[in-house]
């Protein structure tokens, strides 16, 4: 069946989050809920907007609670989700999550002190185990440190997912080292970038958008809407952040291909 969504408008939001405050929360969370968001919110949210499919990530404050999601996507096919786990999590319980419809694993790192060890025998069969489910690593981190991390998991077959244009140096914008490295990482055919979050980068995300089409092209980039907009909900809503994308990207050819690639990287027929 053909797919009904308008080539102007997204099929996936590749980036949202729902929550409960009643639930565990893990220390060091970047930001903490302060108010409830729950899966059928967001879907009518989506409705009303015309967007056909969610992924939801895995917020850092439930560290790897990830029941809650697990249990809140269950019935509705039109989404899947992303996980944060312990590298030591073992095949059986990876398996049993990709059959619950998760479809990679979350590294909230912005703001730890110390980076894991992605050359590690923990890690680098951690990232095996993944790619053999063919999940994709969904990564957070400010851009000035992504060249200390993309070597070794552009190392790994896993996929890779970057969120929020790869949050370049503020001061650099494109220019920084860390945003080149990221475009550089396309070479492997295995790094995907996602156009969100613009209103949490302290630089303009436009000539962000503008050089990711331009050396990746909408092969290489999903949409994601960052809905609720934590800490942000006061100066933006999901009206606002579609028309940002359709901004960023102004031809409807590039946000069908757009389109056709979310689809592919998170497995939606």
């Amino acid at each position: 069946m053909a797919d009904p969504t308008p080539p102007e408008m997204p099929v996936l939001d590749s980036h949202a989050h729902v929550y409960r405050q009643d639930l565990p929360m893990a220390p060091g969370g970047l930001h903490m809920p302060t108010h409830d968001f729950e899966i059928d919110e967001y879907a009518a949210i989506l409705d009303r907007h015309g967007v056909r499919y969610g992924v939801i990530a895995a917020p850092s404050f439930l560290g790897t609670y990830n029941d809650y999601t697990l249990a809140a996507i269950r019935a509705h096919p039109r989404f899947k989700t992303t996980v944060i786990l312990d590298p030591a999590t073992g095949p059986y319980t990876l398996k049993a999550m990709d059959a619950d419809r998760a479809i990679g694993v979350r590294l909230s790192l912005r703001g730890q002190k110390t980076l894991p060890d992605f050359t590690s025998y923990e890690w680098v069969l951690f990232l095996r185990r993944l790619a053999d489910l063919d999940w994709h690593v969904h990564l957070h981190i400010e851009g000035q440190r992504l060249p200390a991390v993309l070597p070794a998991l552009q190392a790994a077959p896993v996929k890779l997912v970057v969120d929020h244009f790869g949050r370049p140096d503020p001061a650099l914008g494109a220019a920084s080292a860390g945003f080149e490295a990221l475009l550089r990482a396309f070479d492997t055919g295995r790094t995907w970038v996602k156009l969100s979050g613009g209103f949490r980068i302290a630089c303009d995300p436009a000539p962000l958008a503008r050089r990711l089409l331009e050396v990746g092209g909408p092969a290489r980039l999903v949409w994601g809407s960052d809905c609720p907009f934590t800490d942000f909900a006061d100066k933006v809503d999901y009206r606002s952040v579609l028309d940002q994308y359709l901004s960023w990207v102004p031809r409807a050819e590039d946000r069908a291909a757009i389109n056709a690639t979310s689809k592919a990287l998170y497995r939606f027929a």
